[in-house]
């Protein structure tokens, strides 16, 4: 395991081995959503916003 660092907050957030780019974390800290944008080496960034498609 490793940690990379909350955006948002500043926090710790670990980070499993087999961690894959495009996940989504939550912060434990703070509960931001938290997307793996490449993990060697690991780095995070806000989770983009998810839009209603209302059926379309």
């Amino acid at each position: 395991m490793s940690q990379a660092e909350c955006v948002e907050c500043g926090a710790d957030v670990t980070l499993y081995d087999d961690l894959e780019a495009g996940e989504i974390l939550d912060c434990d800290t703070c509960g931001a959503e938290l997307e793996v944008i490449d993990v060697n080496p690991p780095v995070l960034d806000r989770a983009p916003e998810l839009e209603e498609d209302w059926g379309e």
